[in-house]
């Protein structure tokens, strides 16, 4: 049948060749999955189109000064990145199936994978996967087929995001989801210890955590270990710069958003979710691993050395369907975090802690604002009790240019007036002094 386009009596004219209606077409899909006829508006034509998203983009505030957090961070991003990213034999690469044709791809995933286990002192990287999100959801997949158990204990000063992904992905499994409550912003180990059991899989912790506290999961780990379950812990990559390290900690899988690593915020992605493990449990990894191998002749080479998607192995011995790695952004952390060098991350999380510390003197001095945790160390954001609600303080400074932070109320009960505010290296001391005075004048 010749090409024909898709207009109502042309629809009719295929229908009738092949002797079927279209309720034919639909009759194995249960009725209360079929949506009926879709309420779409009319067709627009390019220049139309156009002019939409320049009125729909010309609504978002993109010359604020930011102070957002929450595990996506406005750092400075070199110039170089841009310039090497965007060549078109990384920008346009072949997935690399065929080793062959894809050495420089996989190379760099190589490279990649190597500086992520040197981040999080792990023993083996995946090539990447969706985001910070997913991330933490396959790492919880791994534990549960590693131990055999169906039992996870999560504290709730992990990211809520995460949480509610990590929830809406195991709805339909046979999982039991522990949530233990924080004490005073950090993982509470008495209530983790109460749960923890021989049905235990893993625990799911975070450092720093969501309020941007520090902490040290090592006692954590060994608790764990004891009872036979295993620790995940969600990182922010730039704090490895000058934190102790998962791996030290005697974490078994550590995941991470990548976006810091040269990723500008981008109203939301894409984005880059990192996951290191022990050797012991590479075989349980989600996704592609690349690894360095010798040709016949003897030169260096590079091979997806696993390949655990269902379209490269059985179906029944696949880890995961959801994670295909995310090469370009894989490559956009490998060109920054080669850039700065072990001495640069170490200068740029440096910055962000100190810059952090004024400000947290800065913004306790006005009369009426208060600490609401009483946590030793913070990294690079912190928790802040206003006098008054705090959703609509963020809602006035963002008047005055100011995206002052996170209201804490959307995810947490009891915290109307608390705000979640972070700096990075990119925040001068004038934009903080700007930021007191502001807050100041709008209390």
């Amino acid at each position: 049948m010749p090409y024909i386009s898709n207009t109502d009596e042309q629809r009719a004219a295929m229908l009738a060749e092949i002797g079927m209606t279209p309720d034919d077409l639909f009759a194995d899909v249960p009725k209360e999955f079929l949506c009926g006829k879709l309420d779409l508006p009319e067709a627009r034509s390019e220049q139309q189109v156009r002019d939409h998203l320049a009125e729909l983009a010309g609504k978002n505030h993109i010359h604020l000064t930011c102070f957002l957090g929450g595990g996506f961070y406005d750092h400075f991003i070199p110039s170089a990145v841009y310039a090497l990213t965007s060549r078109s034999e990384f920008y346009t690469a072949y997935t690399p199936y065929q080793p062959e044709v894809s050495q420089g791809t996989l190379q760099a995933i190589y490279e990649y994978q190597s500086m992520i286990c040197r981040l999080t002192e792990m023993d083996v990287s995946n090539a990447s996967l969706y985001d910070g999100g997913t991330a933490l959801y396959e790492a919880m997949m791994m534990a549960l087929s590693a131990t055999g158990r169906n039992k996870i204990i999560i504290d709730d000063s992990v990211n809520p995001i995460y949480r509610v992904m990590i929830q809406s992905y195991t709805r339909n499994l046979k999982i039991e989801l522990i949530e233990t409550q924080n004490e005073d912003g950090l993982a509470n180990r008495e209530a983790i210890g109460k749960q923890l059991d021989d049905k235990t899989a893993a625990i799911i912790v975070q450092n720093p955590n969501f309020f941007g506290c520090i902490d040290d999961f090592t006692d954590l780990s060994e608790m764990a270990h004891k009872k036979g379950a295993l620790v995940i812990s969600s990182v922010y990559p730039i704090s490895l710069g000058i934190l102790k390290t998962p791996g030290a900690m005697g974490v078994d899988i550590a995941t991470g958003e990548g976006q810091s690593l040269g990723m500008p915020m981008s109203f939301g992605g894409p984005y880059l979710g990192f996951i290191a493990t022990r050797k012991p449990l590479v075989r349980k990894m989600p996704g592609r691993i690349v690894g360095q191998t010798m040709d016949a002749q003897g030169r260096c080479g590079f091979v997806l050395t696993l390949q655990a998607r269902e379209q490269h192995i059985r179906r029944d011995k696949a880890t995961s369907n959801i994670c295909s790695n995310e090469a370009l952004c894989a490559l956009t952390a490998l060109v920054y975090m080669s850039l700065l060098g072990k001495e640069g991350l170490r200068e740029v999380a440096q910055l962000c802690a100190d810059k952090a510390s004024y400000a947290y003197q800065k913004l306790t001095s006005i009369p009426g604002v208060t600490p609401h945790f009483r946590a030793k160390w913070v990294f690079n954001e912190m928790v802040l009790d206003l006098p008054c609600d705090a959703a609509d303080v963020i809602g006035r400074l963002i008047e005055k240019g100011f995206a002052a932070g996170f209201p804490l109320s959307r995810y947490y009960k009891g915290m109307e007036n608390s705000i979640l505010v972070a700096v990075t290296e990119k925040r001068t001391k004038q934009q903080i002094g700007m930021l007191a005075e502001a807050l100041e004048a709008v209390l």
